[in-house]
């Protein structure tokens, strides 16, 4: 905040006599902000509007540097003076810092109170601030002695440099008067009656700040504010004239100084050539003949040429592009079999690419960049390594080594020998094709299954080539058939006539084995051994009426 010393020597006070209501008696400015103090005894309402009509509010205090501002303003006169709180609620409440008031701005934000004593109250409420700089709550209705204005502003001009000889009278649009403002916001004016000069705070520098000015063109005095000039001010013959310093010339006004390319009718870019300028265009274009405006160049038209395969002028620069069946890669146009993944050989089309194989090889249906060994014919020469001397033969095919000088053949599979197929099977090269009779479809690759009689419709086939499955053959099920009951009796006497002849051809062969001697013993003791003695007789071998 600054010092009270200096808001003092900054009051602003009203000229000749005690100033309508409309009129503050007393204002200063503090950079963008600016405080008028307005002796009239008023409502509040009656208060609020007449700040409203200068462009402003009644005051909000918001930190200690307000408070000082209205030290200055009050000057040590005593009475009560309005700020902008009022209470939009039933009671107050005290337990807040604002007490549950409320700024005219419409907000309660503020880093500062000054509460006199009170307790809870209730009704139409607004807030003075008196001598001592304590807020006290009472009736809007009923006049305060005074009432305190807030203008705010966007920018503001410093004052006039002191000149001896030369005083200063300044005039705010709020109304307000007085030679010693620390700041003027916009639309203000500063009197010098010895010039019989007056300037206005409007215009604007190059960044935005405000400066003083007039609406006739050129420098004033040199003494008072360097006559008003950015650059130099010089009096040749009494007549004051500014100047600029090298690379830049004066505006319009005949005070500020800018770059030559300031305002140039400069389509793309401004080029400071020492006081004057020179247009330049993007890259891509090129000047016009009117030396300001640019045109598109025809990039496509310049030799060499810029694109391999086709060139496309688009303002301020170009495209490249491919032919049909063609790809950009880095920057360059290739083939879209450049880098596709085929296995063996590669076609470009129109849209794309497409995979091929060589003889004997065919497109892998489950993999279109892979190949996949293929032969169309019963037999076909074997694909053969020569480094490892091994050969290889397409799925169906089994390599037949002695054929073909001894290079290898692939012979076809027929699965229809294997008895592959339930009923009825073609053979083709590498695969088989199973169909089945009528009233019967196929239920997998090779079995059929009888179709209900409201849905047959007729013969079923199916044609099973390469591929990744392998077929598992299926041995064709018995067919049944009812047997006469003359024939079973046949079969049951013929099966007991050979049991029959059986147990006879056992019983003789255990019979001659084990036959007892007529006057000696015989160990049994294996097929091919037989000893003499007077052995016991084992009794695997004993027989009734033998003696031990």
């Amino acid at each position: 905040p600054l010092p009270l010393p200096l808001l003092l020597a900054g009051l602003g006070l009203g000229l000749g006599g005690e100033p309508e209501p409309a009129a503050p008696s007393g204002a200063q400015c503090l950079e963008n902000d600016c405080f008028g103090v307005f002796w009239a005894a008023r409502p509040f309402a009656e208060a609020s509007a007449v700040c409203e009509g200068g462009g402003g509010h009644l005051m909000t205090v918001r930190s200690t540097v307000a408070e000082d501002a209205i030290a200055v303003l009050l000057q040590n006169r005593s009475g009560r003076l309005w700020l902008g709180l009022r209470l939009p609620s039933p009671c107050t409440d005290p337990a807040q810092r604002l007490r549950g008031f409320q700024w005219v701005t419409g907000d309660r934000r503020t880093d500062y109170s000054n509460w006199a004593p009170s307790g809870r109250r209730c009704g139409e409420r607004c807030v003075t601030v008196s001598r001592e700089l304590r807020w006290e709550e009472r009736s809007c209705q009923e006049p305060a002695d005074g009432f305190l204005c807030e203008y705010n502003y966007g920018g503001s001009c410093p004052r006039l440099p002191p000149a001896e000889g030369l005083p200063v009278t300044y005039a705010t649009p709020f109304g307000a008067r007085g030679a010693d403002f620390l700041a003027l916001p916009p639309r203000s004016a500063a009197v010098v009656p010895a010039m019989g000069l007056e300037l206005r705070c409007d215009e604007v520098e190059e960044g935005g700040r405000l400066r003083w000015g007039r609406a006739v063109p050129g420098a004033w005095p040199c003494r008072l504010d360097n006559g008003g000039c950015e650059g130099l001010c010089e009096e040749e013959g009494g007549r004051p004239r500014c100047s600029c310093p090298d690379g830049k010339v004066l505006a319009p006004d005949g005070r500020s100084c800018s770059s030559p390319c300031a305002g140039a009718p400069c389509q793309h870019h401004c080029i400071v050539a020492g006081a004057d300028f020179v247009c330049m265009c993007e890259p891509g274009y090129r000047l016009a003949a009117d030396g300001t405006s640019c045109e598109d160049d025809d990039d496509c038209a310049v030799v060499p040429r810029l694109c391999e395969q086709v060139c496309v002028n688009t303002e301020g620069g170009f495209e490249c592009h491919c032919h049909s069946g063609y790809q950009m890669v880095e920057g360059h146009c290739r083939p879209h079999c450049y880098e596709a993944p085929c296995e063996q050989q590669c076609e470009d089309v129109p849209d794309g690419y497409r995979c091929g194989c060589f003889l004997g090889y065919a497109v892998d249906p489950e993999a279109p960049d892979r190949c996949v060994l293929h032969c169309n014919r019963s037999q076909c020469p074997a694909q053969c390594d020569a480094h490892t001397m091994s050969c290889e033969c397409p799925e169906g095919f089994l390599l037949d080594e002695d054929a073909d000088g001894g290079g290898g053949v692939c012979v076809d599979i027929d699965e229809c020998e294997m008895n592959y197929c339930q009923h009825n099977c073609t053979n083709r090269p590498g695969g088989y094709e199973c169909r089945c009779l009528d009233g019967y479809r196929l239920l997998d690759q090779n079995n059929c299954v009888k179709i209900p009689e409201e849905d047959g419709e007729g013969a079923f086939s199916g044609d099973f080539g390469p591929g990744p499955q392998t077929p598992t053959p299926s041995p064709a099920p018995p067919k049944v058939e009812h047997l006469h009951p003359c024939a079973l009796v046949g079969i049951a006497m013929g099966v007991l006539s050979a049991a029959v002849v059986l147990l006879a051809l056992g019983y003789y062969l255990v019979k001659k084995r084990c036959r007892p001697p007529a006057t000696m013993n015989y160990k049994c003791s294996g097929p091919h051994e037989k000893e003499m003695g007077l052995q016991p007789v084992p009794s695997g071998c004993a027989t009734s009426g033998q003696k031990l």
